[in-house]
């Protein structure tokens, strides 16, 4: 996939070089609306072969929290300013770092923090086969996320029961079927706020 990782560096360097204004001015917001805290948030993730690199996304919550890597919409440790990163996907715009330095690619499986990976049996290994994304198929299936586990009464077990393995089963169905063109279909849909 020499197109895919050509198309990836390149456009992650030109989105850096056209957004930078926008880049900068989701940092000062952050520094004035959430002062006592870093701008950019950074965390391990598990990408390709299932090695851990790092992450980085603009904060969007509170300095000081013990919540849970499932995020709810509404929840308290969201501050105003970054549930409108969130909403607009904002708060992800730094992670064209990630892919510019190749540990993320524009279109794959949602990078997890330690532990998911670990869940992975049999087939289902493949998945650590691709490069971790920005968006993806399960992405666009699940782009109102926050919204779903809200409605539920335990969001922790629904994302684990039900979330997590069906992520798995289309994850694994874009590795079989993933080209070029497919890819570009789901940055399209993206862009456009569909689901596929």
């Amino acid at each position: 996939m020499i197109l895919k990782s050509l198309f990836d560096r390149t456009m992650a360097l030109f989105g850096l070089l056209t957004l930078w204004p926008l880049l900068l001015v989701v940092a000062i917001l952050i520094r004035i609306r959430m002062p006592g805290g870093p701008v950019i948030f950074q965390q391990k993730r598990v990408g390709r072969y299932g090695r851990l690199f790092t992450m980085y996304k603009f904060r969007s919550m509170v300095v000081s929290h013990s919540g849970s890597s499932v995020s709810v919409q509404g929840e308290s440790r969201i501050t105003p300013l970054g549930a409108v990163l969130r909403k607009y996907k904002l708060d992800e715009l730094p992670e064209l770092w990630n892919v510019l330095i190749g540990d993320m690619s524009f279109v794959g499986p949602r990078p997890d923090v330690p532990g998911y990976a670990d869940r992975l049996e049999g087939e289902d290994r493949r998945m650590l086969l691709l490069r971790p994304g920005i968006t993806g198929p399960a992405s666009l299936k699940y782009r109102n996320e926050e919204e779903l586990l809200a409605a539920q009464s335990d969001p922790q077990k629904y994302n684990d029961e039900v979330l997590f393995p069906d992520k798995v089963r289309i994850n694994l169905d874009y590795l079989r079927n993933r080209s070029f063109a497919l890819d570009l279909k789901i940055i399209v849909y993206t862009v456009l706020g569909k689901s596929m």
